[in-house]
């Protein structure tokens, strides 16, 4: 079982459509948190829009402020725009997803990036599949 930090900078939209969506795709094999360098008041409300219509509910969900705790306790790290706010830790493997921030986007445009997003978490959700089977069989 692996666990992902996922990290943007106001934990408001990427990365909390990230860590649910993963969270999902997973189906309990792996955990997830997510965090941000710089967190918001609240999740924004086209991001929670879009989730909706997925059956995800992250209307309650409240930023929160990464921190070294945060980023050490996770087997992959994935970055959103949080460039050099994020800590590095030795050991920890860093991936890092070029995707536009949904803050203030069309209800089209979030949809967009909610759709490359899940595309993306099922992809490593699959990939920490494989690296724990590898792991298991060694």
């Amino acid at each position: 079982m692996a666990h992902v930090l996922f990290v943007c900078i106001q934990n408001a939209g990427r990365s909390q459509m990230s860590e649910a969506l993963f969270l999902r795709a997973s189906e309990g094999r792996h955990t997830a948190e997510s965090a941000g360098t710089r967190p918001a008041q609240h999740v924004h409300p086209e991001v929670v829009a879009v989730m909706q219509e997925l059956g995800i509910d992250l209307g309650s969900r409240v930023p929160q402020r990464l921190t070294p705790a945060l980023a050490e306790r996770a087997d992959v790290v994935v970055t959103m725009g949080c460039g050099d706010e994020c800590p590095f830790i030795p050991g920890v493997r860093y991936v890092d997803w070029e995707l536009t921030d949904p803050s203030g986007r069309s209800l089209d445009e979030v949809r967009a990036v909610r759709d490359e997003i899940e595309r993306r978490v099922t992809e490593l959700a699959s990939d920490l599949d494989s690296t724990a089977g590898r792991r298991a069989a060694v």
